[in-house]
């Protein structure tokens, strides 16, 4: 069987690290690259780097997430996979926490999530064709100390993927949730000299998103953990 050919990407709540691997990937596989984050302006040279265009957007306000899905439409094309890949955290003893801080906190990393992906999924069902990747975090399965918030949005998002999974998969839609075990090597954040490849490669990861993207669908996975061969789980 042909594997699914995609088109369009668009990625929410990109950056450095992971965002970038994707958009490089992706981008040498001759698929269009749409980005967008908060603040936009940190996106230059990556924009230059993989022809992406860069869209401001808040991936909790509803109108926001609309705004963007309806600009990508008009100014690249219709996206056929998406990616959200945004988070939010405030960490603390339990007691001191703040609420509006964690109801923030569980906006980004679950709510967002959820406003993304239903503007994906409208545009996708019609054509029975589509993926919309999350990505998570230890914190998905895991609730750390001092960590609630996070704890409580990956635990959302993870969630909403798998309801999402189980609707959307008969339909012709891939839902995938990817959780990254493990901290994440960047220029400021690199393995230390004792311990090598300790730490997740950014590189490594987008590959494993793409290996998802390549499954038949007679054989499709709704998640896939990922973390160093010395991470403890």
């Amino acid at each position: 069987m042909e594997h699914p050919k995609y088109k369009i990407a668009l990625i929410v709540g990109a950056g450095e690290g992971l965002s970038a691997s994707l958009a490089r990937l992706l981008s040498a596989q001759g698929i269009r690259i749409a980005l967008a984050a908060r603040k936009i302006e940190k996106l230059g040279a990556l924009c230059t780097e993989t022809g992406a265009k860069a869209y401001a957007c808040n991936a909790t306000e509803p109108d926001e997430v609309e705004r963007l899905f309806g600009l990508v439409e008009r100014e690249i094309g219709t996206p056929d996979l998406v990616v959200y890949n945004a988070s939010g955290r405030t960490r603390g003893p339990f007691v001191d926490l703040v609420p509006a801080d964690v109801a923030q906190a569980i906006a980004v990393s679950a709510y967002g999530g959820f406003l993304v992906a239903q503007q994906a999924a409208k545009r996708m069902l019609p054509n029975q064709h589509g993926a919309i990747l999350f990505t998570g975090a230890s914190a998905s399965v895991k609730g750390y100390a001092q960590s609630a918030p996070f704890a409580m949005g990956k635990f959302a998002l993870r969630g909403l993927a798998q309801s999402m999974a189980r609707e959307l998969s008969p339909q012709g839609i891939h839902v995938a949730h990817f959780v990254i075990d493990g901290g994440i090597r960047s220029a400021a954040r690199t393995d230390p000299a004792d311990k090598p490849d300790s730490m997740l490669d950014p590189d490594a990861i987008a590959q494993s998103y793409w290996n998802v993207l390549q499954q038949p669908r007679s054989a499709w996975s709704w998640e896939l953990e990922l973390r160093p061969w010395v991470e403890r789980f």
